[in-house]
């Protein structure tokens, strides 16, 4: 049984942000994952979205995360490669009571340390955005917000991890916890592990994990979101994320172009008890077609080309909820929404901040550069565009996938890579193999030929 210094469970944006931290010290650390890939839960669907934390409430652990996260994942997109558009936001006005709540808004954002938010009459509304339905009466402007890439980052976090010699163990939920005087056993279902300390990022299951420790503090109510993802055709309607004024039902539904070149609508927001409920549904699906009527009657003449559902680790409060537990050499992270993808490389900040005093943090010398990921946004260029790295590599000029021009040269990268897909489904998340208007019925059998034939 190999013993670590410090164990991380959940292989999440938030897990392997936390890896990659602590890999980069003398530590030795596991990534424990119960799945059999990275990013197999909450992070792979969400609405992509890098927040500025301008609409967080002020004060709170989320919003000082959120806002420190934005400034590190930009910089760490731009040394790794993850496609990031700076498209801004714009909050939209239809009544004069969400009118009248801008100046509010706007003043919030200011508390929270961003101020480039502009009230803007109804007239710049439809300036910026044309297709929108009648009946808008102004807006808020958020420069700031940007589209990301989710499964990027969280592969080059992971990725980053590894360089850095955590050890991933996929494949490895924990099931039995058995504290010690000097460490904790991890009972999973492919094997045991120790650790001095242990680290909690297990998203829908931390309540789970935490109540092996003993403790019933919190429980996850998972949180669906359904989304309807429109074809690349549509994509001039929607110049920029167009978000509704919030209420006290919450955010409400969002237009948004993603960063593969699509347009999105939603999400829904419906409390389950399934933590494994991330189908669509009939009611949730023609929600969203009434609202993106209202929003943007223009868009519902395009094609869908696929809907998907994310689950949110809801835990009843409006803060992340970040413990140390001394005692047990033990660290809590729950609550954390989709504000996440963009919080990640902050919380993984914080927590190191809390274990300063418990273990030594010493960043190593020398070392790895960070991974440098393959480019998976439309708004740049693409190996099937690239005449030199054809020139040099036949396969980036075969293209497998023509919804998405995925070529053979990026699956055989993909299929080579530090952390390679365990399935399809990972080499898509890989790739955009698949991701297209045909949803692999035209490429789909060549694309699992070439998984199934490995790296070679």
């Amino acid at each position: 049984m190999s013993t670590y210094d410090v164990a991380v469970v959940g292989g999440g944006i938030v897990g392997s942000a936390i890896a990659r931290l602590l890999g980069g010290t003398a530590l030795s650390v596991a990534l424990v994952e119960a799945r059999d890939d990275v990013g197999e839960g909450t992070s792979k669907a969400n609405t992509a979205i890098l927040h500025t934390g301008f609409d967080a409430r002020p004060g709170t652990l989320e919003s000082r995360l959120v806002a420190r996260g934005h400034d590190l994942l930009g910089r760490y997109a731009e040394a790794t490669g993850i496609p990031v558009e700076r498209t801004g936001a714009l909050l939209v006005a239809w009544t004069p009571e969400q009118l009248d709540a801008l100046p509010g808004l706007q003043a919030k954002a200011e508390r929270n340390g961003y101020t480039a938010c502009e009230i803007v009459d109804a007239a710049e509304v439809y300036r910026r955005v044309p297709a929108l339905g009648a009946g808008a009466l102004g807006g808020l402007t958020v420069p700031g917000e940007s589209i990301i890439c989710t499964w990027t980052t969280n592969l080059a976090l992971a990725t980053d991890a590894v360089n850095r010699g955590v050890r991933l163990l996929l494949g490895h939920r924990v099931t039995a916890v058995h504290p010690g005087p000097d460490a904790t056993r991890l009972v999973t279902t492919a094997g045991e592990l120790s650790a001095r300390w242990v680290v909690n990022a297990a998203g829908l299951g931390a309540d789970s994990l935490d109540a092996l420790f003993g403790h019933d503090r919190f429980t996850v109510t998972p949180r669906r979101g359904e989304l309807l993802v429109f074809d690349k055709l549509a994509r001039p309607l929607a110049p920029c994320i167009v978000l509704p004024v919030p209420s006290s039902a919450g955010k409400g539904v969002l237009v948004s172009p993603t960063i593969y070149g699509n347009v999105m609508v939603g999400p829904t927001a419906e409390d389950l008890t399934d933590r494994a409920a991330t189908g669509t549904s009939e009611a949730g699906l023609e929600f969203l077609r009434e609202k993106g009527a209202e929003l943007m009657p223009r868009l519902m003449a395009e094609e869908v080309t696929a809907t998907y559902a994310g689950l949110r680790a809801s835990i009843g409060r409006d803060d992340y909820l970040i413990d140390l537990d001394a005692g047990q050499r033990y660290v809590l992270i729950g609550g954390i929404r989709s504000t996440g993808l963009t919080a990640g490389m902050a919380i993984a900040e914080h927590v190191a901040d809390l274990l300063k005093g418990h273990l030594d943090l010493t960043a190593r010398a020398a070392l790895p550069a960070p991974p440098r990921m393959p480019n998976l946004g439309e708004a740049f260029p693409r190996p099937y565009q690239d005449a030199a790295a054809i020139a040099a590599d036949p396969e980036y000029g075969r293209v497998v996938c023509f919804c998405e021009r995925v070529t053979k040269g990026e699956l055989r990268d993909a299929l080579a890579s530090v952390i390679p897909p365990a399935g399809v489904e990972g080499l898509r998340r890989r790739t955009r193999a698949m991701n297209g208007r045909c949803q692999g019925f035209y490429c789909g059998a060549r694309v699992r030929e070439i998984f199934e034939g490995g790296a070679g």
